[in-house]
């Protein structure tokens, strides 16, 4: 009888310390990464269409359209450095300017 109870004891013991360790959490690590970038965005009349249709070109290249880069509501990520910006709708060159854009900076142009 004594065996027994020791028995049930023991068994007890084993089924209460793997049900316990299951249920405890172990620490995790948690990554992000920071997207340091800067951002450029611009101020414009959005009711103007020709405006909102306007391209954006960063040191040439077509970047799209001025109403996708509206400030407060997107913004146009470039690497760090001196970049060329221009907004231009069909031949006219509604604005152009050179600007050093170091990470981490959010840069909105005024487009009039």
């Amino acid at each position: 009888m004594k065996i027994c109870n020791t028995w049930m004891v023991v068994s007890f013991s084993a089924f209460a310390f793997v049900a316990l360790t299951g249920c405890v959490q172990y620490p995790t690590e948690r990554q992000s990464v920071v997207d340091l970038r800067p951002q450029i965005s611009f101020r414009f009349d959005a009711a103007d269409a020709r405006l909102n249709d306007a391209r954006v070109l960063v040191d040439g290249l077509d970047s799209g359209r001025l109403g996708d880069f509206v400030d407060g509501k997107g913004a146009l990520r470039v690497l760090s450095g001196p970049h060329a910006v221009q907004v231009i709708s069909g031949s006219e060159v509604l604005f152009s300017e050179r600007a050093y854009l170091g990470d981490g900076v959010a840069r909105p142009f005024n487009v009039k």
